[in-house]
């Protein structure tokens, strides 16, 4: 019998005597808290809880320890058509679970509804094939773990997955290999040091399942955009070490990272869950309270929409639903010490009444919080649905993916139809996205590839997509990728045509790290991994995804190293101040833009879409020099003594004071200014 409870905190809470259950639920009309035996499969109990308050249905069970596996049934009617579709044969996982137990399988035994007759509830129980909570209370010595902080102006973004990162990795040990612990393995994070990055972004690791429709294929959810709770680390990245559990490796995880000066930031999918459409399985929050879960059609309640283009909306602006995205947010942080939150679809979580604004609920949530308004929040500024490109109109504070500048880096080098003047907007920022909303330079998340496209060597190397293994008829992925095969179709032996790839390469890493803003490296660019030219990796859980450590290029590496150094010591990539090209009181100018023959860039230099070549000169001290045409050009340098600091092409000439320099086409030269010599 349970005890009266407390209707806060939601989710089991153990308090040493006992546990503690609350669960939201404002429309049902009864609810039950399922036992279970260690292993989920047998159901011990029903306890019906009897106690309502403000939505929340609650009890407390006395002697109750953690370990113990519950569930709910949740009674109330089935009637998809009004929004609603409680169904009491089926358990369901609690929203606030610490730990999920058992797999998702493709059953029909997970449809609320009839396969003859989807407007009556299905009669089968669930209970051998449904996801169960586990209560958790685990004491963690965090001892003298700090944030590092590190400022938005000093900050390179590593995005990685936690198993293709290391599964591979012949110097990390079997056991280890795709976990959180393998992740901060030293060679690991001799790596991180050696490229100079400053966060981990790491793709979702919230407990998600496969869709049913891959599992018929033989194909997984890879990427993990498929949650179905928002507290429970994923068990499938844990080592399964003695002595360890999926959180405590996590946090090992982030304490050790910590420890190197990296920070940890998490990639979140609060924009919808694994419930899918209403054809789809229900695990939880359909069978809990369908209509305040989820953004159902104002005219057909027994649809969902659908901005997300994966079945249904998972409705933000509802205040129970809001409090579970802050509660979810508040426990990485403070539980789990995080650093930082990367939000897939963003807009979702700031639409109102169906429209974007900065000023939704979700928004002022986030502001007002002490904890949360301290850690780093990047917004994906784009979501399927009507008025979802949003870039540029996050609040202050965020920043965000920028797709405008990876699209004009990519055809400025690989293909053209990009002015000095647009490739300049970009390499400073976006100012025209950012500036004129009042946001500093970092706002801009600088990427020219990320999870979700081509990698950077496949970038170079195909010019269509081949997604054949994602067995979809390569239908799925993007069309438009401003992708160049440099001549040849996926891998050559042709040595023009790799000459011509890696150059390529060095040039859109030069562009990336040196640019204003906030890079983002996708985690293998850096080693000059494939995928084989699929650019929707999402299903690969295998050598396609899995970095290839065995065969990283070792040159690669040491030139993403000194980038990230260069970068390091430029004073103008390190402040959070827009560049102005005005000299300051010490007559220093940030910025100057210059053509090939030293001269300031004109207004028709600007705008010549045939002008392919530029000199950036940072702080008077660094001087790029940058070729995307098809020929090399001879470069007038400024005066003064210049040394060469990096070539895409592997120059090594040193002096070039007072001297033309020859650049190759598609690459990019960093000289940096002689103080000895000038001085002298």
């Amino acid at each position: 019998m349970l005890e009266r409870g407390t209707p806060y905190p939601l989710g089991a809470t153990f308090d040493g005597d006992g546990v503690n259950f609350a669960l939201f639920s404002e429309n049902a009309t009864a609810v039950e808290l399922c036992l279970f035996d260690e292993t989920g499969l047998i159901e011990t109990s029903r306890l019906p809880m009897l106690e309502f308050s403000h939505g929340i249905w609650h009890g407390y069970l006395p002697d109750a320890k953690p370990g113990l596996v519950y569930g709910y049934r949740v009674s109330g009617p089935y009637s998809p058509h009004a929004g609603q579709r409680f169904n009491p044969k089926k358990v369901l996982l609690d929203p606030y679970a610490k730990a999920v137990v058992g797999q998702f399988v493709d059953s029909p035994l997970y449809h609320g509804y009839r396969a003859d007759n989807p407007d009556l509830a299905c009669p089968e129980d669930n209970t051998s094939v449904a996801l169960k909570g586990q209560v958790v209370s685990e004491a963690y010595d965090w001892a003298d773990d700090e944030a590092p902080r590190v400022p938005w102006s000093k900050t390179i973004i590593y995005e990685a997955h936690v198993r293709g990162l290391t599964q591979l990795h012949p110097d990390i040990p079997a056991e280890l290999r795709g976990s959180y612990a393998g992740l901060v393995h030293p060679v690991m994070l001799a790596h991180y040091k050696k490229l100079g990055i400053t966060a981990i972004e790491l793709l979702p690791v919230h407990f998600h399942v496969d869709e049913p429709r891959l599992l018929q294929l033989g194909l997984q959810n890879y990427w993990g955009y498929n949650s179905i709770n928002f507290f429970a680390p994923d068990a499938s990245y844990w080592s399964k070490r003695a002595g360890t559990t999926p959180l405590s490796e996590f946090r090992d995880m982030v304490k050790a990272l910590h420890a190197v000066g990296l920070e940890v930031i998490l990639d979140v999918v609060f924009n919808h869950t694994a419930e899918q459409d209403e054809i789809g399985p229900t695990l939880s929050y359909r069978g809990i309270d369908n209509a305040s879960y989820y953004v159902l059609n104002p005219g057909q309640p027994a649809l969902y929409e659908n901005w997300t283009g994966c079945g249904n909306v998972l409705n933000v602006s509802h205040p129970r639903v809001l409090q579970m995205v802050m509660d979810s947010l508040r426990y990485w942080v403070n539980e789990c010490h995080v650093d930082g939150f990367r939000f897939d679809l963003a807009p979702i979580a700031g639409r109102l009444d169906g429209r974007f604004t900065p000023q939704a609920p979700f928004f002022a949530a986030i502001a007002q919080d002490p904890h949360l308004s301290q850690v780093k929040m990047i917004a994906e500024p784009w979501d399927i649905g009507s008025g979802g490109y949003q870039v540029g109109h996050f609040p202050l504070g965020w920043a965000e993916w920028n797709d405008q500048y990876r699209d004009v880096m990519r055809k400025f080098w690989l293909h053209d139809g990009v002015n000095r003047a647009l490739f300049a907007r970009r390499f400073a920022a976006s100012s025209d996205i950012f500036h004129k909303q009042r946001r500093a330079p970092k706002s801009s998340i600088n990427f020219i590839t990320a999870h979700d496209g081509f990698n950077l060597r496949d970038l170079v190397s195909y010019n269509r997509k081949h997604n054949l293994a994602n067995k979809e008829h390569n239908r799925d992925g993007h069309n438009h990728n401003h992708s160049w095969n440099c001549g040849v179709e996926g891998p050559s032996e042709d040595e023009g045509v790799l000459l011509l790839r890696l150059r390529a390469t060095k040039a859109l890493l030069a562009t990336l790290l040196l640019s204003q803003g906030t890079p983002m490296l996708l985690a293998g660019d850096e080693l000059g991994h494939t995928q084989q030219g699929n650019n929707n990796a999402y299903c690969q859980n295998n050598e396609i995804t899995w970095l290839n450590w065995s065969q990283a290029n070792q040159d690669l590496i040491d030139y993403v190293a000194e980038l990230s150094a260069i970068r390091r010591e430029c004073s103008v990539l390190q402040n959070s101040r827009w560049w102005t090209g005005v000299p300051d009181e010490d007559d220093i100018l940030d910025v100057e833009w210059l053509n090939p023959s030293g001269a300031p860039l004109h207004a028709h230099d600007w705008e010549d879409a045939a002008g392919r070549a530029l000199m950036v000169c940072l702080a008077k001290n660094l001087l790029i020099l940058m070729n995307a045409s098809a020929h090399q050009i001879h470069f007038h340098l400024p005066a003064g003594a210049w040394v060469l600091r990096l070539a895409s092409t592997g120059d090594t000439q040193s002096d070039f004071s007072g001297k033309d320099c020859r650049v190759a086409a598609r690459s990019v030269t960093i000289l940096q200014r002689d103080l000895n010599q000038n001085q002298g």
